[in-house]
């Protein structure tokens, strides 16, 4: 009880800083929307070519969701460093609050987050881009951005808690996050690509993630890539968690 009472009150205060700030929100918005208004209607003619089988913007969109969680879930830790530099989670030390509910919660508030703006893109690209919205494959698809942004918003902390500099961080983050990205099919569908780069992209579990999305957008809720996501994904979350809270444990011991 005591940890997910803590928890609860890191959240709302994590929640409470972003609420302030609501500009934010929409930042973590705008380069999406760039890419449905000013990439999305180059993609119009391509229902005919290998993985787009379903639809353009029905295959577009579900990458392009998987992208937002990606950036956004991996940056969250420059707002902790932010936080260690201030004496924040030194200061927490004196304090009685549960050390794996400071990550539990700061995590929690990622996730919210990122489902919500997640949920207004969805919304946005049907007046939009014309994208067909299917409501089932919607439920589960947030799903799996919880997973990405509860795996990535993890690591990240953690990452900000061992570098404790934004110079440091931001390098690291996006030379990981790049390949990760270009590896997912998450701009086009990897049916595209050449054997050897479809072979590397199966052991990118973010590629999943987009095919699995897809899926759940073209209504096909017993393709075998949903619940690869979801093990793939569940498993790294899982290790990412237990990695975030030691650190967070031994930066407020």
């Amino acid at each position: 009880m005591k940890f997910l009472r803590d928890t609860w009150l890191v959240y709302q205060r994590s929640m409470l800083l972003n609420l302030k700030q609501p500009v934010w929100l929409v930042v973590m918005l705008v380069q999406p929307l760039y890419f449905l208004i000013l990439f999305a209607p180059l993609l119009n003619g391509f229902e005919s070519m290998p993985g787009f089988e379903n639809g353009a913007m029905e295959t577009f969109v579900p990458g392009l969701i998987i992208m937002m969680a990606l950036f956004g879930s991996t940056f969250v830790g420059f707002g902790l460093i932010a936080e260690l530099k201030e004496g924040i989670i030194e200061r927490m030390r004196v304090t009685p609050v549960s050390r794996a509910a400071l990550s539990a919660g700061r995590v929690l508030q990622t996730v919210s987050t990122t489902v919500v703006q997640a949920l207004v893109l969805v919304l946005l690209s049907a007046p939009i881009a014309g994208l067909t919205i299917h409501w089932k494959g919607l439920g589960m698809m947030l799903l799996i951005v919880v997973l990405v942004a509860f795996l990535l918003g993890s690591v990240s902390y953690a990452l900000a808690i061992i570098l404790r500099s934004e110079d440091a961080l931001a390098p690291v983050v996006n030379t990981v996050v790049q390949p990760v990205m270009l590896l997912s099919g998450i701009m086009l569908p990897m049916a595209l690509a050449p054997n050897w780069l479809q072979t590397v992209a199966d052991f990118n579990p973010f590629y999943y993630a987009v095919e699995a999305a897809r899926s759940l957008f073209a209504g096909d809720l017993s393709d075998p890539t949903i619940w690869q996501a979801g093990v793939f994904l569940g498993g790294l979350m899982l290790l990412a968690m237990f990695w975030s809270t030691r650190k967070f444990s031994k930066a407020a011991a």
